[in-house]
This record gives C-alpha cells, structure tokens and sequence, in this order.
C-alpha cells in the first residue's frame, strides 16, 4: 500500500504540501489473522510500557523524505515521541519523520503472500531510514523456512541476528503459542529479558483476579 506525498515548487525548494498528501485512502489491506496479531503487539505494549514515551501503530502510513512515497508497515513502535493532540489534523495523521524528528526504532512486517517484497524493497527503505530493528514474522513460512527473522542496523547496513533481545529499546521478541481473543494459536509477541511475555490488558485483569482469589478475596466483589 504505497501513497504519493505530492510536493509544491516554490523557488525550487521542496516544500511539502501537506493538505495534498494521503494519508488514508480507506482501503482495507489486511487479513483477519494479521489483523488480530498486530492487535496483539500493539496492545499489549500500551498495556505495559505504562511508565514510557512511546508511539506503537499498525498500518499507519510513514513519509521519510520529502518527494518519496510513504511506507505502510504492519507495525511500527517509536519512543520518546507521542500523538499530537490533535490528530485529526492532517499534517498530525500519518508519521512524517522530518515532523517527529525521528524514524521508528522498530517496525515488524507479517508476512502474507510473496508479493510483499519483506527481504527486497521494504528491507532496503528500512534501512534507508536508519530503523534500528527491522522484523520479519512468516508465520506460514512463504519466504522460506525461517518464521522469525530480526534485522539490526550496524553502521551502513541490516545484519540478520539470531538474539531476539533487541537491546537498543530494552525489549525482545519471542514466538508464543496460546490463546488471545478467543483464537488459539502461534503468536509473535514482546518479551522480557527472562522470555516472559508482555500481558495484554485482559492477561493482567486475569492475574490479578487469581492473585485475589488465593487471597481469599472474590474479585467480583470489587
């Protein structure tokens, strides 16, 4: 899904129109399994990074040179930077990198057919645009036997790693099968140094609610 940031000439200089660019064009893109699991990663982040600065976003258009095209990764997680407040207006409804001052420390792509271009093109912008981490997850293994491959920018380039521990930004990602939402099955999802996974909202309530009850107390009741 590609939109075109269109750009006026004033005195040669590239000057972004903002009330040109596109920053959605209503169509929808995904499936139901990505859908769900971009949910997942993106929610359990505002779940428990609670005491962080941080932008997380599935399908949310990035510009990150005037004139380019913008590319719409699955997911995308930015710190120390935050929605405007109001984002309904337009230059505030897509990630425009010159505006945040920053590209995303991380972006994750799902990978559904191979059209995507995850290991061609995109791969190349992402590390055009100095992302720190770039992640491939393949759940059906279109690209090869690999499900699960984690990039990391060393001087010019991606070096492939096998540490899921993306030191940078103090967060790993791990490979969980479980049930979220009600769908049984294989997940990416965050983890702590020590492979424990972020809690969604709903896994928190849950452990609380046990934590209640071996205290006698009937979590209902509250």
């Amino acid at each position: 899904m590609v939109n075109q940031l269109l750009i006026n000439d004033i005195d040669n200089c590239d000057v972004p129109d903002i009330n040109l660019l596109v920053t959605e064009d209503d169509t929808p893109v995904d499936n139901l399994a990505s859908e769900k699991q971009q949910r997942l990663l993106v929610g359990s982040l505002y779940s428990s990074l609670k005491n962080q600065i941080f932008l997380a976003a599935a399908n949310v258009g990035i510009y990150h040179i005037y004139g380019e095209s913008a590319i719409v990764p699955d997911i995308f997680v930015s710190f120390d930077v935050q929605v405007p407040e109001n984002w309904w207006e337009k230059q505030n409804r897509c990630y425009l990198v010159w505006k945040f001052g920053k590209s995303p420390e991380v972006v994750i792509e799902i990978v559904s057919n191979r059209k995507g271009e995850e290991l061609g093109e995109k791969l190349k912008t992402y590390e055009q645009m100095k992302v720190f981490y770039y992640i491939v997850y393949d759940p059906n293994q279109q690209l090869g036997e690999q499900v699960l491959r984690i990039y990391t920018l060393k001087a010019r380039g991606y070096v492939e790693t096998k540490n899921n521990w993306l030191d940078d930004i103090g967060l790993g990602v791990t490979l969980w099968t479980g049930e979220f939402e009600g769908r049984h099955d294989s997940w990416l999802r965050w983890c702590n140094k020590d492979g424990n996974v972020l809690p969604t909202g709903d896994e928190r309530a849950l452990l609380l609610a046990e934590k209640l009850k071996a205290l006698g107390v009937d979590p209902d009741s509250i």
